[in-house]
């Protein structure tokens, strides 16, 4: 067998009809990180018969003077088939120095553990620890099991199992979130699918927290887009409807206090405690009622056309949506238009018949405490599995030169 550079058409095809693959293994991908200033390849392991049994997009990028070589969420390969993957690294070794390159990272696609939503164990691969030991035995170094987001790549992703019935995925998720979606659709938040011309909003949401530019988001949706297997949605507060709903729950409310107010003069003589107990809870939700009926009034004046609120970008993967990235404007966190935005994204894609919908990276759901537990929880709500993948390793290509890099480091 022979290690060669394939091209598009043949690494796109040969990952299409792979068991399991990344949206990272992906031509996609590769021209988007090209933008971003790495090199990349496909490389194809062909056999006797001229089969392509491996394959790997390899990316390079300039480390502190140094060639340095990324294969995005591990090779396309069987892992368990030890000669296979010993015949395949010796080729890459060899291909690598060849090209001045000391060292490669990989983070292979391969299931360590399943959590439920609580970290509950609910499954284990049992040829995971077989495959470490291989790995290790051919000169990869485990970079060892992080619980955050040390990694090239998440080592925890949360996952929801879609169903193609509404009611029943929505009722699967956690009440509270249910509560959120209700009201924000109550309280005028809609949903829309956009394209190129709306991706500044992504980026402007997330310019202070992501490390990626403007570029990145553009360039993802433009080369995933060539294949149609990106979307773009936003969460946009219609300021008409919201001053519409805060008028009516004021109106209401104004209803229940002089009600209340009625009731307390009728009983006067009797004991009131627990009608003047009602009244001062009213009276406090009214005026909390009031708050909200101003900033409306003055929300539908300042963005008569409304407010986009939260953004995401959504790569489809076979019979999986993965959520690429999300974003949300923290000024108007509490329309929870993040939570709604992600359902109504989720249930979309369920009833065009995908199987799961990919949340992304959580940190290590077993983990307490845990300084991101708030975005534990926020993905938990949608009833996810948690899946645990190996971690990083590394393979050294050029001994000599990785020293130097390792000390410059």
């Amino acid at each position: 067998m022979k290690l060669k550079e394939i091209t598009n058409e043949e690494f796109t095809k040969f990952a299409s009809e792979f068991p399991t693959k990344s949206i990272f293994q992906t031509t996609g991908y590769a021209f988007t990180m090209n933008k971003q200033h790495f090199d990349s390849v496909f490389l194809g392991f062909i056999d006797d018969a001229g089969k392509i049994v491996a394959a790997s997009l390899i990316l390079v990028a300039n480390v502190k003077g140094f060639k340095y070589a990324y294969a995005p969420r591990g090779f396309l390969i069987d892992y368990t088939n030890k000669k296979l993957l010993e015949d395949f690294t010796n080729q890459i070794k060899k291909f690598l120095s060849r090209n001045d390159i000391i060292a490669i990272k990989i983070n292979p696609l391969v299931i360590r553990n399943v959590y439920d939503k609580k970290g509950n164990l609910i499954a284990t691969n049992n040829n995971a620890e077989e495959i470490m030991k291989n790995l290790k035995s051919l000169g990869y170094n485990h970079m060892g099991f992080n619980n955050y987001f040390e990694a090239f790549k998440p080592r925890f992703e949360a996952i929801v199992d879609l169903k193609p019935e509404t009611d029943e995925l929505f009722m699967s998720c956690k009440k509270a979130l249910r509560t959120k979606v209700r009201r924000a659709e109550l309280n005028g938040i809609t949903v829309h699918r956009g394209d190129d011309r709306n991706i500044k909003y992504l980026y402007d949401q997330l310019k202070t927290v992501y490390p990626r530019d403007l570029k990145y988001f553009q360039d993802s949706y433009e080369f995933y887009s060539r294949n149609n297997l990106i979307d773009f949605y936003y969460a946009k507060i219609e300021t008409t409807t919201f001053l519409a709903q805060s008028q009516k729950l004021y109106q209401e409310q104004e209803q229940i206090v002089s009600d209340l107010s009625n009731t307390v003069i009728v009983e006067a003589k009797n004991d009131t405690s627990k009608t003047l107990s009602m009244k001062l809870e009213a009276d406090n939700l009214l005026a909390s009622y009031k708050e909200q009926l101003l900033r409306a009034t003055n929300l539908l004046k300042e963005f008569p056309e409304g407010i986009i609120t939260a953004c995401a970008l959504v790569i489809k993967n076979g019979p999986e949506a993965v959520l690429l990235i999300d974003s949300r404007d923290k000024t108007y966190s509490a329309f929870n238009s993040k939570h709604i935005l992600l359902w109504k994204i989720m249930s979309k894609y369920a009833a065009e018949g995908y199987k799961k919908f990919n949340l992304g990276a959580v940190s290590n759901i077993k983990l307490k405490p845990n300084k991101f537990q708030g975005l534990n929880d926020f993905k938990c709500n949608f009833n996810p599995r948690v899946y645990e993948y190996l971690g990083d390793f590394e393979l050294v290509t050029i001994k000599s030169l990785h020293l130097m890099f390792s000390a410059l480091k």
